[in-house]
């Protein structure tokens, strides 16, 4: 009895303790109940005010994107999206929760005459009351086992008065535990499911980083094609102010008679396409802003996307002779550091859970269970006829009542044992094959596509640096264009002051000029974008600018 006893207080403790420490917990019940809220609350944007300086929103390419980070819808949908895998292994874990159950009913019938005699005498008529009841709480563990606590009875009466018990109380307590032996039998198995769910998180992860690099590139890029839409406009004001000029000279020699009349419409047809040139790069611009305005969120704002934008960032990338890519080199840090490579390699490791999952579905399954009830009764007992006293009577009835079946469970007299063996042999499983089928597929699929996916960064890498070799070679050429062209005006200034040469040349010489400058400024702009592609490629354009993502 002693030994039953503390057998019975270990696993109470036990389950006590498992129930303490997942329920319940500080608002449950207000968690549980409350009201769901469907409303979402988008945060306006933030910091932009900080950059304000002179009724202008000045902006470094560094405090720019950090604006993007904070501020852009595109970067927060990848943020927010990550959380529904991340929700995925909350899910799996549910697998393993605790359930605690009760239940009560009540039931009142009353009997149906079995005969005439029954049907004219309301004492033969059987009318019963029952109230069945039970608490039990049960817990699947990582390592298949399923154990469950079980305390139930029932309160029957009934007016029947050849019964022991009226009313008769009922309590058992019981103690069940089962275990698989081949199918789920092993804590790695039946966590498949959660280590799938974790390499789900991470592939989403993964994609994530890489959306995140996409969008810095882009929003990069806008950047640039502001500066380069900037650089753009003045130049053609320049050549718009030259050939103006230019027409200016023209209409005096006009006036003076030593210029046709048929010869002025030619600048002036010159002077309307320079304004037209002016006109689109002008809308030019502005369309830049608004894209730049949009990657920041200042577009949300009503009063400062009125704002001029100021980017000071220079277009100049400075010394290129440090601009040195090893080609096989780029490939190799690509590889290793490319969110999309680590992405597919991670979805491969996935589709290997997979398989395992997959087999553990083709065993049979071989269940051993084991149960332990204690019973009691309690109630009213008549001990009857046959129970004659000395003097003659009949013996009284007993008095008793729940306590006397908790007395007699607790005593743990009347035990029943159960165990047992189930096998489930799937004979032929065809859902179970063409899971393992698809799963070995799927790894296939996933294998030549990472394989794709390493030939394609291969070869954007090597298109990458190829495109930074050119648009350095090109700058270095186009300073030279630029320096020849500034030694030609000077030429022409000379020798218009000298008297051997037209205004005219002087003109198309500062035009000259002016496109050179403006070559050079694109092919600025061309190798500073030709980078920044590279280092999207090879992963390592966060780290280049300083963004860290948690």
């Amino acid at each position: 009895m002693l030994r039953r006893l503390i057998v019975f207080g270990t696993l109470m403790a036990a389950a006590a303790t498992a129930q303490l420490t997942s329920f319940p917990k500080p608002g449950y019940f207000r968690e549980t109940f409350a009201r769901s809220q469907t409303r979402v609350v988008l945060n306006a944007p933030v910091r932009i005010q900080d950059f304000v300086v002179d009724g202008k929103i000045e902006l470094s390419l560094r405090h720019f994107l950090e604006l993007v980070m904070a501020n852009n819808t595109d970067v927060q949908v990848q943020f927010v999206s990550l959380e529904i895998p991340r929700y995925g292994i909350l899910n799996a874990f549910g697998a393993w929760d605790p359930r605690a159950s009760a239940s009560f009913s009540t039931t009142r019938s009353t009997g149906l005459p079995s005969s005439a005699l029954d049907a004219v005498s309301a004492a033969a008529i059987t009318k019963s009351l029952t109230q069945p009841y039970s608490l039990a709480y049960s817990q699947t563990l990582d390592t298949g086992t399923s154990y469950s606590v079980q305390f139930s009875g029932s309160k029957t009466s009934e007016t029947n008065s050849f019964l022991s018990y009226n009313p008769s109380i009922t309590a058992g307590l019981q103690f069940a535990v089962s275990q698989p032996l081949i199918r789920n039998r092993s804590r790695y198995v039946n966590r498949l499911p959660l280590m799938m769910a974790q390499s789900n998180f991470r592939v989403s992860d993964y994609a994530m980083r890489n959306q995140i690099l996409g969008l810095v590139n882009n929003a990069e890029m806008a950047y640039w094609n502001v500066i380069s839409a900037r650089e753009t406009l003045n130049v053609d004001i320049q050549a718009r102010d030259t050939t103006a000029a230019y027409l200016k000279f023209m209409q005096q020699q006009l006036d003076l008679g030593a210029l046709s009349p048929l010869d002025i419409f030619n600048p002036k047809a010159n002077l309307a396409a320079a304004e037209v040139t002016v006109s689109q790069a002008k809308y030019a611009l502005v369309q830049a802003e608004d894209a730049l305005r949009h990657q920041i969120g200042v577009d949300l704002d009503p009063q400062l996307r009125k704002l001029p934008l100021v980017l000071t960032e220079p277009a100049d990338p400075g010394p290129t002779e440090s601009m040195v890519f090893d080609r096989e080199e780029e490939v190799r840090k690509a590889l290793a550091l490319n969110p999309a490579e680590k992405g597919a390699v991670e979805k491969m490791a996935y589709d290997d859970l997979g398989i395992q999952s997959a087999h553990n579905g083709l065993l049979p399954n071989l269940m051993l269970s084991a149960a332990y009830t204690a019973q009691g009764r309690g109630g009213i007992f008549y001990p009857g006829s046959s129970s004659i006293l000395s003097d003659g009577t009949v013996a009284p009835p007993v008095p008793g009542g729940l306590s006397n079946a908790l007395s007699q469970m607790f005593g743990f007299g009347y035990p029943t044992y159960q165990a047992g063996l189930s096998l489930t042999l799937p004979i032929r499983s065809r859902s179970a094959s063409a899971a393992m089928g698809t799963a070995l597929v799927q790894k296939k699929l996933d294998a030549l596509a990472e394989r794709n996916q390493q030939q394609n960064i291969r070869l954007q890498i090597l298109t990458d640096v190829t495109a930074v070799e050119g648009a350095k070679e090109q700058l270095k050429l186009s300073i030279v264009e630029r320096d020849y062209a500034k030694l030609n005006l000077d030429a022409e200034n000379q020798k218009y002051q000298l008297g051997t040469e037209t205004n005219q040349n002087v003109i198309l010489a500062q035009q000259t000029l002016a496109s050179a400058e403006l070559n050079v400024v694109n092919y600025q702009i061309a190798l500073r974008k030709s980078i920044l592609n590279l280092l999207t490629q090879t992963g390592e354009l966060l780290d280049a600018r300083s963004i860290v993502i948690p």
